[in-house]
């Protein structure tokens, strides 16, 4: 087996990402620090993975793996880094825009702490603010409950009533802070830890399988923290903005999933059945607002 070498392998995955996949891969290949990128294209009929193909076709940094059939975002992220070189490993969203600098900056909190297992930057929606889903808390049933309700706007009062999107920050904290969840739009951790805690699972397909690997990180001993600083751009869905059903329903799969993996509260019958329900409830109440929107 090769030994990893002082390379981030950067892994994207598409599928039908359209023209943002582009402009993702030039900003990726642009950074400062040593990189390859492994796109692994999950049957893509929109064109722009052979666009891109033809343009890179020179430069040996970039390889591309076809699957035939579309697999799900974490099997092809786990093919991707099958076939990676690097000793740290960056999962990254075919609609972000990362800067130049990125990488080398995360690479060197993660070689200052070797207690960091995973790490996430701040999100940016495309006009400008954080997105959700920065810095977030295990969804357990009752954060989950607690946020659907609004009864999270009080934890600052009653700790219990914690929600799972955390508060913003109202004053400057650290510069690196530890969370339980950072958004799976990018992701870095080195190759060891992910091969520790055997990669993403497969048993998800799309949503909610980065939730699960931060929590399997932190359960392996690791930390999973955020770098406040480091800013990346998010166009949110360019892969799934023309299926909204496809991605609702795997993302309802994958909190049933999650909450049976690792909420102590799956161990009651009578919790398991009213999360049945609501996720079954949600679903049908997405498909209704698609048949009226005429979608």
């Amino acid at each position: 087996m090769t030994e990893p070498v002082a390379l981030t392998s950067i892994v994207v995955v598409a599928a039908d990402s359209g023209p943002a996949l582009g402009p993702c891969i030039d900003a990726a290949l642009a950074s400062s620090a040593a990189v390859e990128l492994v796109l692994v294209d999950n049957a893509s009929v929109d064109g722009e993975v052979e666009r891109l193909a033809q343009r890179f076709s020179t430069d040996p940094r970039l390889h591309i793996l076809r699957n035939a059939d579309n697999i799900g975002f974490g099997p092809a992220c786990n093919r991707g880094a099958a076939i990676a070189r690097g000793d740290v490993l960056l999962f990254l969203n075919p609609d972000c825009d990362i800067r130049t600098d990125t990488v080398a900056r995360l690479r060197t909190a993660l070689h200052e702490d070797p207690r960091l297992g995973l790490l996430g930057v701040t999100v940016c929606d495309p006009d400008g603010p954080p997105a959700r889903g920065n810095r977030r808390r295990d969804p357990l049933l009752r954060r989950a409950l607690a946020s659907m309700s609004g009864l999270s706007r009080h934890e600052a009062r009653w700790p219990a009533l914690q929600g799972v999107e955390m508060p913003a920050r109202i004053q400057e904290g650290p510069a690196i802070e530890r969370v339980d969840a950072v958004s799976g739009a990018c992701m870095a951790l080195p190759r060891a830890v992910f091969e520790r805690v055997g990669g993403f699972d497969e048993g998800y397909f799309l949503h909610v399988e980065d939730l699960d690997l931060c929590r399997r990180v932190r359960d392996a001993g690791f930390a999973v923290a955020i770098v406040h600083a480091l800013r990346v751009t998010h166009a949110q869905g360019g892969s799934s903005r023309h299926r909204r059903l496809f991605v609702e329903r795997h993302k309802l799969r994958g909190m049933w999933r999650w909450f049976n993996k690792f909420d102590p509260a799956a161990q009651n019958p009578f919790a398991r059945a009213f999360v049945r329900v609501a996720l079954a409830l949600h679903g049908a109440l997405c498909t209704l607002r698609a048949v009226i929107g005429g979608r």
